[in-house]
């Protein structure tokens, strides 16, 4: 799994500029790895974005597209169960818990498009404020037209062009 964080890193250091390879590699431990490699079986493609305001290092998913392992889920394990006609196989917050990650936040959304144009075919669900959640939505965010765009749907739908993207802090 190193080997492939470090091609990935060297491949695309213009999502992190001011960072040194040596200063990411020595934050791995087995815990961390685990997780990223399981971002990396489902499509994720982790990468590190830089820092966080703490001095964390971010790991995100960079798929061009939202992962192809995460798709045609409903957003919470409620809009599952509520769920009546054709429910879906999850939900992102079962699998974002299983994976251990982080669901992305509209900012953390803005901040993964400002590197690089993502999710221009695909559109990937965000973590939600709990106001739009109680009234039954959940927001997803895409790229089109050269710009990104925050969106709203029920939580309980789910589409095949439709997932998610995590990140984790080492």
């Amino acid at each position: 799994m190193i080997e492939v964080l470090k091609k990935r890193f060297y491949e695309h250091m213009e999502r992190h500029p001011d960072m040194r390879w040596e200063d990411v590699e020595v934050r791995f431990n087995e815990n961390n790895l685990t997780v990223l490699k399981k971002m990396e079986e489902t499509g994720g493609e982790p990468d590190t974005i830089g820092f966080d305001e703490t001095g964390m290092i971010l790991y995100c998913d960079c798929s061009k597209e939202t992962p192809k392992g995460r798709r045609s889920l409903c957003f919470d394990e409620e809009a599952l169960r509520n769920r009546k006609k054709n429910p879906p196989l999850g939900s992102v917050e079962k699998q974002a818990e299983e994976i251990g990650v982080t669901l992305l936040t509209e900012a953390m959304y803005q901040r993964l498009q400002e590197l690089e144009p993502f999710d221009l075919k695909t559109s990937s669900w965000i973590a939600t404020p709990d106001e739009i959640r109680a009234l039954g939505g959940a927001l997803f965010c895409e790229r089109r037209y050269g710009k990104v765009f925050t969106f709203h749907n029920g939580a309980d739908s789910y589409y095949s062009v439709r997932g998610w993207r995590g990140y984790l802090s080492i």
